[in-house]
């Protein structure tokens, strides 16, 4: 017997020793994660919106605002890269979203994050979006780690029908179906109820029903459905904002205004049921805000789908009473891959079983006002990469023909030539080190959208291209985060270094995975889901 208590006095020790609240006689923390659907730069109040967002401001003003937070410019990407805590080349997942016919999802060998919490002894629960992959059952969240489900599984779905039209090019049919799911099945009887609404009430009921004496801690994943399009919202919401003149603006501050009350019910649930006290909350968008859809990331550029600021520094924030340095702005490097060992951290579990991760454990950082373990951060490569959200102007302003955006199937034979990198420049692929941010092939959409309310102002608000765009691409974006001015002139030396980087990333990257539509996946008159 002896041999036996001490290894497990040991492993004991091992984990304290791992969490820096288990040494404060803390039980594991709540752990809830917020994660808002494409979410602007200039749709939180604190960012200066004239949108109203009176709960994100409480909150991340009495925790620690994210302001150097990058995520990736798409749903699955982002939702990918936080399950995985790896880049989404790692997983062949670098091209695109799980469209609602296309037989794949995350890699089943691939260990996701409820799944290292479940086995760090949490209760799991997932409420909203999934998007990562339904064709199998194993593919589905409950397959996944979670011990409940109660969401939808595509990209977006009417906000009161629940219900989401995809059309399938290949077949050329539109077919529209419920997408709705109680754990494996099918959830009906919540037609007309809002979906942010509906989402929020199944939240408060998970944490009412989690005792607060339970020695069991609770993990929480809320991927909300708001803001993403459809522009949908109850009128109530909308009615504060008739000073807004653009409509669909209007209707999405609307929706913005549901989140942040969301966010506030499902706070005054910890609080209510007394979680609150040992809770570590993570507030995230997933990508950049879509222009076309009523988002807003001024003053930074593009938007959703493309790998300027505008698409991938995202809002965000933790609040919690166990934060070292409450009330503060972490102007440090974190990305959304970082949760995932952040989290197992605080947990006091082990990352042994994973493949090898890209994310970095960011909570000294962020608790503490640490410098950030990650120096560098691929933003993605993507040889496929199609822009097909049409950007206002000429899309490739200033670019060779033959730099296009590089269609599938089609040449990636590099027509330029910098220095020895070796790397096909025509790629669509930006990497930030330190301060620098490269960027190579077509970004994507590179306007500065204008301000919500300066419609008819000029000079900086203008959305046009103050600059041709150039193959390949450096910013300061810490002096100059708009990326107004290019500087790979100056710094030829930078600009090979993040060339070879780029380069010893696509060596070592999985080959995409983005399969033609399954025409088997046809739901019928039922709902969508696994067809396999």
């Amino acid at each position: 017997m002896f041999p036996l208590t001490l290894s497990c006095m040991i492993a004991t020790a091992i984990i304290l020793l791992s969490c820096p609240l288990f040494l404060e006689g803390k039980q594991p923390p709540h752990i809830v994660f917020i994660l808002a659907d494409d979410f602007g730069w200039n749709d939180v109040g604190y960012h200066g919106s004239e949108i109203k967002t009176p709960n994100l401001d409480k909150l991340s003003a009495k925790g620690v605002r994210l302001e150097n937070y990058y995520v990736q410019p798409l749903c699955t990407p982002s939702r990918n890269q936080f399950m995985t805590g790896r880049y989404q080349i790692h997983t062949g997942m670098q091209h695109q979203i799980i469209w609602p016919c296309q037989p794949y999802c995350v890699p089943l060998d691939e260990k996701l994050l409820p799944q290292l919490m479940r086995e760090t002894g949490y209760a799991t629960h997932m409420v909203g979006k999934w998007h990562l992959g339904m064709y199998r059952k194993d593919c589905l969240p409950t397959r996944r780690g979670f011990d409940s489900y109660f969401g939808y599984l595509t990209g977006s779905e009417d906000y009161f029908s629940h219900q989401r039209c995809s059309h399938v090019p290949l077949l050329n049919v539109t077919r529209c179906a419920l997408d709705l799911r109680e754990g494996e099945e099918v959830a009906t009887g919540y037609t007309g109820t809002y979906s942010t609404q509906l989402f929020t009430d199944r939240v408060t009921s998970i944490i009412a029903k989690h005792n607060s004496k339970k020695v069991t801690p609770l993990f929480l994943y809320v991927a909300l459905q708001a803001v993403h399009a459809p522009l949908q919202v109850p009128e109530r919401y909308v009615a504060p904002y008739s000073f807004i003149k653009d409509p669909n603006r209007r209707l999405y501050a609307g929706m913005v205004s549901a989140m942040d009350e969301a966010v506030g019910n499902i706070t005054l649930a910890l609080q209510e049921t007394g979680l609150w006290d040992n809770t570590v909350l993570v507030f995230s968008t997933d990508n950049g805000g879509q222009t076309l859809a009523g988002g807003s990331n001024w003053p930074l550029r593009g938007r959703k789908w493309s790998l300027w600021e505008g698409g991938v520094r995202g809002v965000g924030f933790v609040t919690s009473p166990l934060l070292k340095q409450p009330g503060t702005v972490s102007r440090q490097l974190i990305h959304i891959s970082d949760w995932l060992p952040t989290l197992v951290g605080l947990a006091g579990g082990s990352t042994d079983g994973t493949k090898p991760l890209d994310g970095y454990n960011v909570w000294n950082a962020i608790s503490k006002g640490h410098a950030s373990p990650r120096l560098e951060l691929l933003h993605n490569i993507d040889p496929l990469y199609v822009d097909i959200a049409p950007c206002p102007g000429s899309a490739c302003q200033g670019l060779p023909v033959s730099n296009a955006p590089v269609r599938r199937g089609g040449s990636t034979s590099n027509p330029w030539s910098w220095s020895n990198s070796g790397f096909n420049v025509s790629i669509h692929a930006a990497i930030r080190s330190m301060q620098w941010k490269l960027l190579t092939g077509y970004p994507g959409c590179d306007r500065w959208f204008t301000r919500p309310g300066l419609e008819n102002s000029s000079g900086t608000n203008s959305s046009a291209s103050v600059n041709h765009l150039k193959p390949v691409m450096l910013f300061d974006v810490e002096a100059d985060p708009e990326e107004r001015d290019e500087v790979s002139d100056q710094h030829p030396n930078v600009v090979d270094n993040l060339l070879r980087r780029l380069g010893h990333y696509l060596q070592r990257s999985q080959p995409i995975t983005f399969p033609d539509d399954d025409p088997r996946c046809d739901p019928g008159t039922g709902a969508w889901g696994p067809w396999e």
